[in-house]
């Protein structure tokens, strides 16, 4: 209540699945109302409302629609009147969508209200009744995202323009371009060969005038660069003049394909981007009619209100974003969600036990071995202990405040989710883009039987995370907190099909999410089924391997099929031995980590899909890091740019992907230690740059980019920009055991002290000693040497006591001078070089 006090209010059960809240106010003012089930609270709560005195003025409103929403459902609320006319009334609707208001008199002293927000967000909603706020007002509706799909395809158009000079360099690869508009904006541009075997530049033309591009060649300007190019008004893309028509742009029919049409040919060059968002993820198509126009067909599969944007260069076109009605039945999927309150975990200290809990059920802890890379480099194995079956922690005991990266492989190969980022100290950043999850129950399972994977949350910080799942039959969902910054889910369900498992952390999907899962039917006979050797060790590309499967005497058919890191499939070759064994022959042809998928009557069998690693010098996601200024704060129309290292992490597919406010320009080009990647955003917002190599967010991934500046294109729904690189081994500087990373040290070599009869003079035939004391001198490595008349000395021998103290002893054979060089790393002890007579 306002004064602060709690009150109940009267619950009854209206026996039909609803409920019924009763209250009888007591206070006059803004109330909160809390409806928790189970202990936890249900979406939108806690409900704001206001309550007035029957005394104070004539207008009143009330309703669902001034406190919460979802976007592409309508949201209605009442304004009583209570016999004033209702012709004094105004009413704004404020927020991130543009919203249009519909409103009906009652005629009984009340007005109808509806509005349609498009996006999530917060919406101010304001009443006035002859120039004055009524009470209450401005409300504040929370309108959520929940249940909605988006899909999108972009349609690129670019300018070409064909560079003065004939650039023989076949190695265009090597090459990089820009181009700089009048107004100084500058954005990568991309080089291509003409069939006259010049170079050409293609780009979007932002501008008229006279643009500058610059071709550089390992950060150098190759000849004649700088180029100049003029852009002409017609070539620069105008989303004013793009024509678009049809139906479908105003009423929709499920599982149909609804057609408009989209006419750029007299609007310039630039790229059509297409978004479509609802309740369920409409098919896109794009056909390009013979005359120059576009035909864009979208195939829904569930009735209600679907936002389109439609733009072109960056720019909404005319009415875009449009709202589409759309009817019929729909796929009967069904959605079951829960939510939890997670807490920050406490700041980690130095030298404090850490540890990370995954469950994996069904394996043999004899497999599994765990890293951890400090923020300087230094590696080391860690401790796995099994806590209860199938439950798994990683123990260490850090000795420096920053990010960690600990990888988990299970028969050398990182688990889903590996490698982890691991702060030790306070988080640098949090949000849902830092939330891991990983298991086989987010790649497939069988029904009726638990599908079970780990959420990681510790980086992310506090929050609510969402769990939902969406397919043929209402899931059971249960959650089970480890209380570390981690915590187990299981579902299960009883229909077989397509399932979607979303995860949300803060009303944010976390990276990846929703997940496809596909669920298989019942078992049957698939688990009797075993696979015998199965090949370990050194397995190559190129060659065939084989193993064998017992089918114990189950009915059926068997089928196999082997996915390489690439994602192209191929058919396994499957020989009958006898009634009972079958061989399954497969060949491999990439490097990296493949899948056999073994199913029996379309069911896969106990352990499918097997995972295999192909050659020696496999791609590592663990070794290979991003930095740069292109990952901290970026300025709009400003090119920004950032290195990924791939030094001694193998081979493999990289794949940079920027989710941000607006597309983005970016190319990849290789440089010493790995490769550059340069883009330049054109709004401000929060960028999300995922680096992914063969598939696996390398630690950091996602990173969270904020970008200030202004404005440089229309703001829709979030963009995704995509760069794919096959890499080439690349290793440091120093050749082949540049792959040892160095400590890094921090010491002091005046403070080292050395005393003994051994530092002044010697003994030919003797022992001579003498001791060396660095406790106080930091960390690192002690070398002694000595030479004479006749060259170096003929023995030494050092022991290290403890506590960085040594006890040193030399003997030599000829007399005279020798000099004995101590250091402490690279500088000399106090003393040193000391002369020595023999």
């Amino acid at each position: 209540m306002p004064s602060g006090k709690v009150d109940k209010p009267v619950i009854q059960d209206n026996r039909d699945g609803t409920v019924s809240v009763k209250y009888e106010p007591k206070e006059e003012g803004i109330h909160e109302l809390v409806v928790k089930y189970n202990g936890e609270p249900v979406q939108g709560s806690p409900f704001k409302f206001h309550v007035d005195s029957i005394t104070s003025g004539y207008v009143t409103a009330y309703g669902p629609g001034l406190t919460h929403g979802i976007t592409g459902e309508p949201c209605n609320f009442t304004i009583s009147t209570k016999g004033a006319s209702a012709a004094g009334l105004t009413m704004a609707v404020e927020g991130p969508s543009k919203v249009d208001i519909n409103y009906h008199d009652n005629k009984d002293g009340t007005v109808a209200v509806q509005y349609l927000p498009t996006a999530p967000g917060e919406y101010h909603i304001s009443v006035r009744f002859g120039d004055k706020h009524i009470k209450g007002s401005p409300y504040v509706a929370k309108v959520t995202g929940e249940g909605r799909k988006r899909n999108q395809i972009s349609v690129g158009s670019c300018s070409e323009v064909t560079m003065p000079g004939v650039i023989t360099d076949d190695d265009l690869r090597a090459l990089n371009a820009s181009i700089q508009a009048p107004s100084g904006l500058e954005e990568p541009c991309f080089l291509k060969r003409m069939p006259t075997n010049n170079i050409g530049i293609s780009f979007t033309p932002r501008e008229i005038g006279e643009h500058m591009v610059s071709v550089k060649r390992m950060g150098k300007h190759i000849p004649n660069s700088p180029f100049k190019v003029t852009v002409m008004e017609r070539e620069v893309g105008d989303a004013k003049k793009v024509k678009v028509s049809g139906v479908g742009l105003k009423e929709g029919k499920t599982h149909a394909e609804n057609i408009f049409s989209v006419d750029t040919r007299n609007a310039g060059y630039g790229g059509l981007s297409v978004s479509i968002e609802g309740p369920s993820k409409a098919e896109i198509q794009c056909t390009d009619k013979d005359d120059g126009t576009l035909n864009i067909s979208y195939k829904p599969t569930e009735p209600g209100y679907y936002i389109v944007n439609l733009k072109f260069a960056d720019h909404h076109v005319e009415g875009s974003p449009f709202t589409v009605k759309v009817t019929g039945e729909g796929s009967n999927r069904k959605r079951e969600k829960i939510q939890r309150e997670r807490d920050a975990v406490p700041v980690t200290e130095i030298g404090s036990k850490c540890k990370l809990t995954f469950k994996m059920p069904g394996i043999t802890s004899f497999d599994l071995a765990a890293r951890v890379t400090s923020p300087s480099n230094v590696t080391e194995d860690a401790e796995i202990q099994e806590v209860e079956d199938g439950l798994y922690s990683v123990h260490f005991i850090p000795k420096e405040l920053g990010v960690h990266t600990v990888s988990v492989r299970y028969k050398d190969m990182h688990i889903p989710g590996s490698p982890f980022q691991f702060t030790v100290g306070p988080l640098h950043d949090f949000g849902s883009h830092l939330v891991k999850a990983g298991g086989s129950g987010l790649e497939r399972g069988v029904v009726g039987l638990p599908c079970e994977f780990n959420v990681w949350t510790r980086e992310a910080g506090g929050g609510s995370l969402a769990i939902s799942v969406e397919g043929p039959s209402k899931a059971e969902i249960e959650f089970k907190d480890r209380k570390d910054g981690s915590c187990d889910v299981s579902y299960k369900v009883t229909e077989p099909g397509e399932y979607r498992v979303g995860l949300k952390f803060n009303d944010r999907h976390i990276p990846d999410s929703p997940f496809k899962v596909y669920i298989s039917p019942d078992a049957g006979d698939a688990h009797k089924l075993e696979v015998q050797q199965f090949p370990e060790g050194n397995i190559q590309a190129d060659a065939p391997y084989q193993f064998m499967v017992r089918k114990n005497g189950a009915k059926g058919e068997l089928d196999a099929k082997i996915v390489a890191p690439s994602g192209t499939d191929d058919d396994c070759f499957i020989q009958a031995i006898d009634a009972e064994m079958y061989s399954i022959r497969f060949y491999p042809r990439e490097n990296g980590i493949h899948a056999i998928h073994v199913k029996f009557n379309g069911v896969h069998i106990p352990g499918s899909p097997f995972r295999i690693k192909v050659g020696k010098d496999v791609a590592d996601p663990a070794a290979v890091s991003a930095s740069g200024s292109g990952l901290e704060t970026v300025k709009t129309g400003h090119k920004a740019d950032f290195i990924i290292n791939t030094c001694n992490a193998g081979v493999g597919t990289l794949s940079v992907t920027i989710d941000g406010p607006s597309k983005v320009a970016m190319d990849c080009t290789e440089v010493e230690e790995g490769y550059k990647v340069r883009y330049t955003p054109l709004l401000p917002g929060d960028h999300y740059v995922s680096v992914k190599y063969n598939n696996m967010h390398i630690v950091g991934s996602p990173f969270r980019v904020s970008c200030e500046g202004d404005k440089l294109a229309d703001v829709g729904s979030q963009e995704t920009s995509t760069v794919v690189v096959d890499t080439v081994a690349k290793f440091s500087k120093g050749g082949k055991n540049a792959g040892i990373h160095m400590p890094t040290f921090k010491s002091d070599a005046t403070q080292v002290t050395s005393k003994g009869m051994g530092l002044k003079k010697a003994f030919i035939g003797k022992q001579n000693t003498f001791t060396v004391n660095a406790t106080d001198a930091g960390n690192n490595i002690l070398y002694v040497g000595m030479y004479g008349p006749k060259g170096p000395c003929e023995e030494f021998t050092i022991k290290h006591t403890g506590r960085n103290n040594y006890n040193v002893s030399y003997s030599v054979r000829d007399r005279g001078q020798y000099i004995l060089i101590v250091k402490w790393g690279d500088e000399n002890i106090p003393g040193s070089p000391f002369q020595i007579d023999v």
